[in-house]
């Protein structure tokens, strides 16, 4: 068995007996290699964001938080990759990292024949992208929402000026061909769209995200409002 079929493996023989736990000795056992190569495996799932926890004890071991995993998912190879380029769509904007790692957990979770399948036909399938700047939105401002949390940024305006200013971050816009993180600004102490390609430094404070109301108006981008809705 390679390592990432028992990689896979093992997130099933501890979903199937969760809550209980199952040792590293059990499980070096099962999977026949040594209890230092478990180790590193659920290591490993761990730093991809799999919800294994040890618990001490003689009678401990490792478990898998049942509610926060996804059973095997039973997508053809086809949707899947529908999938991938649907998600693919999200490439340069706020999204980008968040539906990689959403894929990746999909797949994981698919039938090894399936997703087997899914790969292949993905091989075959290519897309014709535009030569224009690509350049990735900063991890900061992308998890700027969730993190609720003030940020420092250097700014440029369309000449190249660069600012530092405190901002608030309050939600994004996107256009079809910038986003734009929209935030209170300390510095003009109104809410103002950043576009994120210009944001060239950014660092997250300690400072918890005041709570402040936004009206639909503040989406207002020259010459457009862009709506954002979720159904």
């Amino acid at each position: 068995m390679n390592r990432t079929d028992r990689l896979y493996a093992i997130v099933e023989e501890l979903r199937v007996v969760a809550p209980r736990p199952r040792s590293a000795r059990r499980l070096a056992d099962r999977f026949e290699v040594s209890v230092r190569t478990i180790e590193r495996d659920i290591s490993a799932l761990q730093q991809c964001g799999t919800p294994i926890y040890a618990e001490p004890g003689r009678l401990g071991g490792y478990c898998l938080d049942k509610a926060r995993t996804l059973p095997p998912v039973n997508l053809t190879p086809g949707e899947a990759v529908a999938m991938a380029l649907a998600l693919q769509r999200l490439s340069g904007t706020p999204f980008d990292q968040a539906a990689a790692s959403g894929l990746r957990k999909l797949v994981a979770a698919m039938q090894t024949d399936d997703a087997s399948a899914a790969h292949e036909l993905a091989g075959r399938v290519h897309l014709i992208t535009g030569t224009g700047d690509s350049s990735r939105v900063p991890r900061a401002v992308a998890d700027a929402l969730s993190a609720g949390r003030v940020l420092r940024i250097r700014y440029g305006d369309r000449e190249g000026a660069a600012t530092e200013r405190a901002i608030e971050p309050l939600g994004y816009v996107g256009s079809p061909t910038h986003w734009y993180l929209l935030a209170w600004c300390r510095l003009r102490q109104g809410v103002r769209a950043f576009r994120t390609d210009r944001i060239h430094q950014v660092t997250t404070t300690a400072e918890v995200l005041p709570h402040r109301e936004i009206e639909p108006d503040d989406f207002v981008i020259p010459d457009r409002i862009v709506q954002l809705s979720l159904g």
